[in-house]
């Protein structure tokens, strides 16, 4: 059941939520568990490869000039780029990939964004 207040109560009208009479459910309060993954990798480097394939997405929409469902089918491996050992065969290899002409200031970026990184590789058990 849903209360509405009054506005000479408060400045803008608020909807309140109540159980109905009769019933006595105690709140749930969630339980936080961490993750497997963020067990196993670090938090920070997940965090940056999320914000990473969020931005290649973003320059990919804006590159092939679609939506995001339409980019065509192609996959920019950012542990096989960090497995290179220079910018060059870096900027080749996505090059190659993307096969589409504006792709410079892209490949720049990605490059300028990975350095640094470290590869996302299942931790040796000690």
């Amino acid at each position: 059941m849903a209360a509405v207040t009054s506005p000479e109560t408060s400045p803008q009208p608020r909807v309140y939520f109540q159980t109905p009479a009769g019933t006595t459910e105690e709140p749930e309060t969630p339980v936080r568990k961490q993750g497997r993954v963020t067990v196993k990798y670090d938090r920070k480097e997940l965090r940056k490869r999320l914000n990473l394939e969020e931005w290649i997405i973003d320059q990919l929409t804006d590159l092939y000039d679609c939506e995001e469902e339409a980019i065509p089918e192609l996959e920019i491996d950012v542990d096989e780029l960090l497995d290179m050992p220079s910018d060059v065969e870096r900027a080749a290899r996505v090059k190659v990939r993307l096969n589409h002409s504006p792709t410079f200031d892209f490949i720049s970026e990605l490059l300028d964004k990975i350095r640094g990184m470290q590869k996302l590789s299942t931790p040796q058990k000690k």
